[in-house]
C-alpha cells in the first residue's frame, strides 16, 4: 500500500525524471538508515550459479542504475544481485528525450535510451566507493558512434576495466536501441566475439587470479533456428551463462495503447509469455550445461516460478520492479523457493 502511493506520487512526472527522483530517494533513505526497518529481505537457501553464491534469486537486471550512482541502496531493498549498466568505453548522451514512455494499462514501458551514461572509468569509482559487498553484475556495451565491425574493441575494452570489480560481467548484444548492435548475435559476427571474450577472460583470469564468469544477453526476438544456432555458438566457446531476454520491437500485447507506437525496446508485462519461452527454447538446447538467467515480464510470484520451470536458474527484475516495488522481491524468490528444481 505504501509503495502504491509513492508510486502514485511519481507517476505524476515524466518517467525519466520519476526514473531518477525514485533511484535518489532510495540512495537518500539508505543513507538515512530508515530503508531497512521497512525491508523484508528474502529468507531462503542461497544458490551457486555459474560459480557464484546468490543470497536469493531473485535481481536486479540491468538499466535502472546504468552509471552505479545508487549501488546501496538498491542492495538493501533485498535483491540477490545488483547488475548495473549498460556502461560503454565513453560517455555518451543517449538518444534524444524523451525517451521513455510508461503504458501504465498494460504494466509495460517502452525506452530507447541509447546506452546513456557516464562512461566505464565514472562507473568504476561509484563500485569503488560502494558499500556493498554482494553480488554485483557490470552490464557492457559499445559506443553508439563506434562502426559495428569495431564492437569488439568496445567490449573488451569494458571487460578489461570491469574485470577486477565485477562479480561476473553481461555482454549486451541484444539491445534494440543502439544501431546494428542485435547483428552481434548471429553468425560469424558472433563467433567473432565470443572467441575474442573467451581469449580475453582467460588472460585477466591469470592476470587478477581470479575467473569472473561472463554473460551474454540476447533479444527476445529470435526465431526457433536462430536460438537452436546462437546456442550451439555458446555451447562452442563455453560461455558462463545467457541472460534472457532484452526488451522487444514486438508491440503484441500493447496495441492501440498510448504510446504503442513509440520507437524502442518493450518491457514489462507484456513480455511476459514471449521471454519465458525463450528461456524454455534455450533451455532445451543448453540444459543444464549453461546456466540461464531470466529476465522479462516478472510482475509476480508467478511469472517468476514459470521462468525457473522453464530452466532459468535465476531471474532479473526491472520494470516489474517499477509498478509493484521493493515487495516483489519477496514475492518472486519465495515463488521461486517452492519450484520443484
Amino acid at each position: 500500500m505504501a509503495y502504491k502511493l509513492v508510486r502514485n506520487l511519481l507517476f505524476q512526472l515524466s518517467p525519466e525524471v520519476a526514473h531518477e527522483a525514485s533511484l535518489d530517494l532510495i540512495s537518500a533513505s539508505e543513507r538515512m538508515g530508515i530503508l531497512r526497518p521497512f525491508i523484508k529481505p528474502p529468507q531462503i537457501e542461497p544458490i551457486e550459479v555459474m560459480g557464484v553464491t546468490f543470497n536469493n534469486p531473485v535481481g536486479l537486471a540491468a538499466g535502472l542504475d546504468k552509471n552505479g550512482d545508487h549501488i546501496d541502496g538498491l542492495a538493501a531493498l533485498g535483491f540477490g544481485s545488483i547488475e548495473i549498466g549498460t556502461v560503454t568505453p565513453r560517455p555518451q548522451p543517449g538518444n534524444p528525450k524523451p525517451r521513455l514512455f510508461r503504458i501504465k494499462e498494460r504494466e509495460a514501458i517502452i525506452n530507447r535510451m541509447g546506452f546513456n551514461n557516464l562512461g566505464v572509468d565514472y562507473l568504476i569509482e561509484n563500485v569503488k566507493n560502494a558499500r556493498y559487498k554482494g553480488v554485483l553484475g557490470i552490464n557492457v556495451g559499445k559506443n553508439f558512434d563506434t562502426p559495428v565491425e569495431q564492437a569488439t574493441n568496445d567490449y573488451l575494452i569494458g571487460i578489461r576495466k570491469v574485470y577486477p570489480f565485477a562479480t561476473y560481467i553481461t555482454v549486451n548484444v541484444s539491445s534494440p536501441n543502439t544501431p546494428g548492435l542485435r547483428d552481434l548475435q548471429f553468425g560469424d559476427s558472433l563467433k567473432q566475439l565470443l572467441e575474442a571474450i573467451k581469449e580475453e577472460q582467460q588472460k585477466l583470469s591469470i592476470e587478477h587470479g581470479k575467473l569472473v564468469p561472463i554473460a551474454i544477453k540476447i533479444a527476445p526476438d529470435m526465431k526457433s533456428e536462430e536460438i537452436r544456432l546462437v546456442s550451439d555458438a555458446f555451447k562452442q566457446f563455453e560461455v558462463d551463462g545467457v541472460i534472457a531476454t532484452n526488451t522487444t520491437i514486438s508491440r503484441v500485447g500493447v496495441e492501440g495503447c498510448q504510446y504503442a507506437d513509440e520507437t524502442g525496446g518493450l518491457s514489462g508485462a507484456p513480455l511476459t509469455h514471449v521471454s519465458t519461452d525463450v528461456v524454455k527454447a534455450l533451455y532445451s538446447e543448453l540444459g543444464d550445461e549453461i546456466p540461464i538467467i531470466g529476465v522479462g515480464g516478472i510482475i509476480d510470484g508467478a511469472s517468476a516460478a514459470d521462468k525457473i520451470e522453464a530452466g532459468a536458474k535465476l531471474v532479473q527484475i526491472y520494470s516489474g520492479f517499477v509498478y509493484h516495488g521493493p515487495s516483489l522481491i519477496r514475492e518472486a524468490a519465495q515463488a521461486i523457493a517452492s519450484v520443484k528444481r
